[in-house]
């Protein structure tokens, strides 16, 4: 009778133990894109289709494009870290100051590839930036490609040329770079654009050539002014790619793995190399439209350095009142971009 009682006992605990094991999940992933933008077809449909086959199918993602879960494109971060989503891709630069480290990367004339500054975000925010992000784990980090200047009454072709326009920026830093330029910056994040071009609220924007198609953007302007590869680009937007702690933290072992699988360095690199080779399809819809395009010499792009040179002091400022060693780090970040650029 006792060794029934006690094969009973383990053939309980054992089938107990199956449902634990065979744990389905699904992540509700919201996020700012269309579902037929570039980041939702190459970055997030195939994250999810990779998890959910290396899970045989027990991770699932319910994806919520274009912010149709509700709220606000600030109010991701904060939706994530109470676990209404269980996954975002975001820009902490939507939220200004909340993470002021990352801001780093968005300072001007720092990167011209998403690839290299994918790589040197990943390692400076998970030494630096991780506390800022309590109850969110990174899956990725990066930087968008290029972001260039987009505009309809006129060509932007010198500092002069910035005065009296409204200009869109995403973040905090490149609202700063708008104003030592000369412009009148106006914050806003990426899906405002369209209703703020059509209103006249803003006489151009900056931007990535990446998104421009799936929002119709070049059909909304006429100008487009970059800049000379020989120096950093004009401005570039940090992203995080990020999983609630809590729901992370409840999986059983063999699904954290495959999370855990999915996520990182090499994550955050491939991203960015698909972002790197995202300009042309955008750029060649505005070449199509007959817009006009401007390259803007190095050596007006030397006056702009200049013209913008104080929000570095500004930045290590900052970080240097919370603690921190501003100059190292902003020499550290530079040395990263350096490493990976080789």
């Amino acid at each position: 009778m006792k060794k029934t009682l006690a094969l009973l006992a383990l053939v309980g605990a054992t089938a107990a133990a199956i449902p634990a094991l065979a744990q389905d999940v699904t992540l509700k992933f919201h996020h700012i894109w269309t579902p037929t933008a570039m980041a939702s077809v190459n970055v997030i449909a195939p994250w999810c289709n990779k998890v959910a086959a290396e899970s045989s199918n027990r991770i699932k993602c319910q994806v919520l494009p274009a912010m149709s879960g509700g709220g606000t494109p600030a109010q991701l971060i904060d939706r994530l870290k109470d676990g209404v989503d269980d996954v975002v891709i975001t820009l902490p630069g939507y939220t200004p100051g909340r993470f002021p480290s990352t801001d780093v990367f968005e300072l001007p004339f720092m990167t011209n590839s998403a690839e290299v500054g994918a790589r040197a975000t990943w390692d400076f925010f998970n030494k630096h930036s991780a506390k800022e992000f309590a109850g969110i784990k990174f899956i990725a980090t990066w930087v968008h490609d290029e972001g260039y200047i987009h505009s309809n009454g006129k060509q932007i072709k010198t500092l002069a040329d910035f005065k009296g326009l409204k200009m869109r920026a995403p973040t905090r830093q490149t609202n700063k770079l708008l104003a030592s330029l000369g412009a009148s910056p106006v914050g806003m994040p990426l899906p405002a654009i369209p209703d703020a071009m059509s209103k006249g609220t803003i006489d151009g924007f900056l931007l990535p050539w990446e998104v421009m198609p799936s929002l119709k953007l070049h059909e909304m302007v006429k100008y487009h002014s970059e800049t000379d590869p020989s120096r950093p680009a004009l401005y570039s937007a940090t992203f995080v790619f990020g999983m609630n702690q809590a729901k992370y933290d409840s999986l059983p072992a063999d699904l954290k793995k495959v999370i855990d699988n999915n996520s990182g360095a090499a994550l955050s690199q491939q991203i960015g190399k698909i972002w790197d080779g995202s300009q042309a399809a955008g750029r060649k819809a505005a070449q199509e439209r007959g817009n006009t395009f401007h390259m803007i010499p190095a050596a007006e792009l030397d006056t702009w350095v200049k013209a913008s040179s104080a929000l570095y002091e500004e930045w290590i400022a900052e970080m240097d009142k919370r603690g921190s060693n501003g100059r190292a780090m902003l020499a550290e970040a530079r040395e990263l971009l350096i490493k990976y650029g080789k």
